[in-house]
């Protein structure tokens, strides 16, 4: 893989997997980019109902 050559992997003649390099670039941040885009919930932070809190239970 590192020479440029591809290598597959296979389980009894069949392709299982493809390994790729990794790649250390990180895509670059821009804070307040989704500005406007979101929203949250006036009672975000409000309990759940009792008849959810019951399926987390269960």
């Amino acid at each position: 893989m590192k020479e440029g050559r591809e290598v597959i992997i296979a389980k009894a003649g069949t392709p299982v997997a493809r390994p790729v390099p990794i790649t250390s670039e990180k895509p670059e941040r821009y804070p307040g980019s989704a500005k406007g885009q979101i929203t949250i919930a006036l009672d975000f932070n409000a309990p759940l109902p009792e008849a959810i809190l019951k399926e987390f239970e269960e």
